[in-house]
């Protein structure tokens, strides 16, 4: 089987896209040949701006409806895949959204969400964000983990600090994840994790998705799609072939606005830190370069079963653990 042939027949899956939504992205996923996508729908929205973010989004996906669908079941990410359509998981990168109400968790997973990364860069009211003095899992923390692994949504921890991080993956009944982080092992970075913090959450039974944001990869913004295997490989290497899979963090469409709102606690507050020129590797630009990736896992030497796990297989099967369904 071609690498063409074999990104034709693949379950493929990014576990965290953060682009502009509109229906022009959904037109590049179907051409990158997307099966599913882990959705950003809040960073620092409080409750009512995330649901009016799954409301407008609710209506875009009503609106290209020939072209994606809701995922709340793996079942339906295998649906997605018969129907030609790309699933749309709906994902928090803050469990900001759920302020100081354990019952959100349940109100959100029945709007569709299904992965919650508890802090994005600063504290919250679970823990602290990699940007600052982590104080670790408080105890309304260890409620909403609770929650979430009773209602089957699940904990991200990419943008977590390393204390938190270790008390989220130990007092979690369900499967956690990095759902889009690079091995400091390649580029020291605060966003990046050590040797130490992957092997930890494989030993686990977590899961890392690996991400291509160039200003966390060694080669930075000359970094290239081989340079994004690169990493993959790294990581593979600590984790394991079952534990591995991709999440690009791919922010195509937006402008430098949307950037300084991330980069900046609660998105207006104090400067977190300066990403710099913003693009991706050469060969994987945009989602609909998708398939350039499985070519460039397959000419580094990986098996086809290792790239079909990589590319999607892995992210079902632990989805499936963690949503039970």
């Amino acid at each position: 089987m071609t690498p063409v042939e074999l990104h034709q027949d693949a379950i493929v899956i990014d576990g965290l896209v953060i682009a502009k939504w509109n229906r022009e992205l959904f037109e590049d996923m179907r051409r990158g040949g997307l099966t599913a996508a882990n959705c950003t729908v809040s960073v620092w929205e409080g409750f009512q701006a995330t649901v009016d973010n799954i409301v407008r989004s609710n209506a875009l996906m009503a609106e290209s409806s020939d072209l994606v669908r809701p995922v709340r079941t793996a079942a339906d990410i295998t649906r997605a895949k018969e129907e030609g359509k790309t699933g749309i998981i709906y994902g928090f990168q803050n469990a900001h959204a759920f302020e100081d109400q354990i019952g959100y968790v349940e109100i959100f997973k029945q709007l569709g969400v299904g992965i919650v990364q508890m802090c994005y860069n600063t504290q919250n009211l679970v823990g602290t964000g990699c940007y600052e003095r982590d104080g670790g899992l408080s105890g309304f923390g260890h409620e909403i983990v609770a929650e979430m692994n009773r209602v089957g949504v699940m904990c991200d921890l990419s943008h977590v600090g390393e204390k938190t991080s270790t008390e989220v993956i130990e007092a979690s009944t369900k499967p956690v994840c990095y759902s889009h982080c690079l091995p400091s092992g390649l580029k020291d970075h605060p966003r990046n994790k050590s040797d130490a913090e992957l092997k930890f959450i494989a030993d686990h039974g977590g899961f890392v998705g690996v991400t291509m944001f160039t200003p966390f990869l060694r080669a930075g913004v000359d970094a290239t799609v081989d340079d994004y295997v690169e990493a993959i490989e790294y990581v593979m290497n600590i984790v394991g072939e079952d534990a591995i899979g991709i999440g690009t963090d791919f922010t195509q469409g937006h402008d430098q606005n949307f950037f300084e709102w991330l980069t900046h606690d609660k998105g207006y507050a104090r400067r977190l830190t300066r990403f710099g020129k913003i693009i991706n590797p050469e060969g994987i630009r945009t989602i609909g370069e998708f398939p350039n990736l499985t070519e460039a896992l397959s000419r580094r030497g990986f098996s086809e079963s290792q790239v079909r796990k990589i590319m999607g297989e892995n992210w079902v099967r632990v989805l499936r653990d963690v949503w039970g369904e």
